[in-house]
């Protein structure tokens, strides 16, 4: 039976789903009302995608953590359920963290999170703890198993920290549990430890997968690992990075680790490493393998620094980004759409070789809610400097999107995007220029954009709360460019009918 506090955040949610339903994004998942961050237990069970996330229902701010609860069969139309777990054993009475979930081989769904408790001290000072707890159930409803916590500082290596214990991702190989979780080790510094089980009670400690630098941070937080294309790729999200222009800028962000993983001593030798997303809002990615053998990442569109910032009169704060298709291509994480928006797509326009220097518009290419491709190439005479792209653009509000080839560089600028307060709102990234020419791709919804480069080898995504009336997109250029654009509106149908 669910606890009283479980059932309170599930009456409490229905109903404020129905009065938040008009303003959410389009095709992005949210919680539906209330405040999301990490996406959790993104695993498929029994035969669908189920996607948990970090969840406070009652207002859009942070709050002690639950579980919310969505399943897909496309990953583009999401069924929310009842919130799966809330913050209500002593082990995890300040709140249900991050973590994973795996279908059993008896057919049940097990949870694995991270339980939070805070104990005051003889001081008065508060010391946290952090532990692994298990709960298991059918896709609806899910009990916290008895053995609680199953994985605790004894668990640790030496020097370890039960303060920053956390996120642990778990599947299933060979009849065998593993599970990857975040660390601070003696050092100060962020870990990967892995640890297996026969009975996913019991678990065994088998090394730890990768340490970082001095400059990766203290804190490694919600770690992936699989095989992708025949490497090992480990994902990781980071606090308080130091810069490493240009690839990495200072504060939270994600890492991807392209190597190879040694079975023997399960220590993880790097190859490549990059960012994730470039962009201004993404953090705490999470994949899963597709019932059709895709790896596919979802990730929070938002960031602990732009968090602060809650929109007015809106019910709902935080999304996920649009789940992406992984490939390695020359040793660099490639990202891509799904290919089910394909199905979403409608009014088609294309545009070939447009000459474009001063600011102008095109009227067959406006909206909040499309699909756009752009290729970008030199035009007659002197090289082009910069291209830009305003999006949203409305009212004395837009973002622009700036393309420098000698710089090889694209700068992304939100600054007049609707947001009343100072965080921040620019990002440059580098990127590959071919002969002076680029491509690019716009997901863009109503409260956000993503932005794919050259089929995927860069990505960036992004928040913004410029007014939905503003759906103008203005193209410029400094010099001139030949431009080719492809467009689609997209339109997401509750049956999942092709429109």
């Amino acid at each position: 039976m669910p606890s009283e506090l479980l059932s309170k955040a599930r009456r409490y949610e229905e109903q404020a789903r129905r009065e938040a339903e008009s303003e959410l994004p389009a095709f992005h998942l949210t919680g539906g009302s209330g405040w999301i961050n990490d996406p959790n237990g993104f695993a498929t069970y029994r035969g669908e995608v189920h996607l948990f996330f970090q969840y406070y229902p009652y207002d859009v701010c942070w709050g002690p953590m639950h579980w919310g609860h969505a399943k897909t069969k496309d990953f583009i139309h999401w069924d929310f359920l009842p919130a799966a777990l809330a913050p209500d054993r002593e082990y995890d009475k300040d709140g249900c963290f991050s973590g994973g979930a795996v279908e059993m081989p008896d057919g049940r769904h097990l949870l694995l999170y991270t339980g939070v408790r805070k104990d005051v001290k003889e001081n008065g000072g508060i010391r946290e703890v952090q532990t692994q707890c298990a709960a298991i159930g059918d896709g609806i409803d899910y009990e916290k198993i008895s053995e609680n916590p199953v994985l605790t500082a004894a668990d640790l290596p030496e020097g370890g920290s039960e303060h920053d214990f956390r996120d642990p991702k778990i599947w299933m190989e060979d009849g065998i549990y593993y599970v990857i979780a975040g660390n601070r080790n003696k050092f100060g510094r962020g870990e990967v430890l892995l640890f297996a089980s026969r009975d996913a009670l019991h678990w065994q400690r088998l090394g730890t997968v990768l340490s970082c630098t001095e400059e990766g941070g203290p804190m490694w937080e919600c770690p992936d690992l699989f095989v992708l294309d025949g490497k090992a790729v480990l994902l990781h999200s980071a606090l308080e990075m130091r810069p490493s222009a240009p690839e990495f800028h200072p504060g939270n962000g994600t890492a991807c680790h392209i190597g190879q993983l040694d079975r023997e001593t399960w220590h993880f030798t790097e190859e490549a490493l990059q960012t994730v997303d470039y962009g201004l809002d993404f953090y705490a990615p999470q994949t899963v393998l597709a019932p059709d053998g895709r790896r596919i990442m979802i990730a929070w569109m938002q960031n602990w620094d732009s968090s602060r910032f809650t929109p007015k009169n809106l019910h709902f704060f935080g999304q996920m980004t649009f789940p992406r298709e992984l490939h390695i291509r020359y040793n660099r994480l490639c990202q891509w759409p799904v290919r089910e928006i394909e199905d979403c797509r409608c009014n088609s326009v294309f545009l070939k070789d447009l000459p474009v220097t001063e600011e102008k518009s095109f009227p067959e290419i406006h909206g909040r809610v499309l699909d756009l491709f752009l290729h970008v190439r030199p035009g007659k005479g002197e090289q082009y400097r910069r291209f830009t792209v305003k999006l949203a653009c409305g009212g004395g509000f837009y973002t622009e999107i700036s393309c420098f080839p000698e710089q090889s560089i694209i700068k992304i600028d939100r600054t007049q995007s609707g947001f009343p307060h100072d965080i921040a709102h620019v990002r440059e990234f580098p990127v590959t220029f071919r002969d002076s020419e680029i491509s690019l791709r716009l997901l863009l919804d109503r409260y956000s954009f993503e932005l794919f480069v050259n089929g995927g080898e860069q990505a960036a995504s992004s928040t913004l709360y410029t007014p939905l009336t503003a759906e103008e997109l203005l193209f410029s250029a400094d010099g001139e460019v030949l431009l080719t654009a492809e467009k689609y509106d997209l339109i997401i149908t509750e049956s999942g009918d092709v429109p």
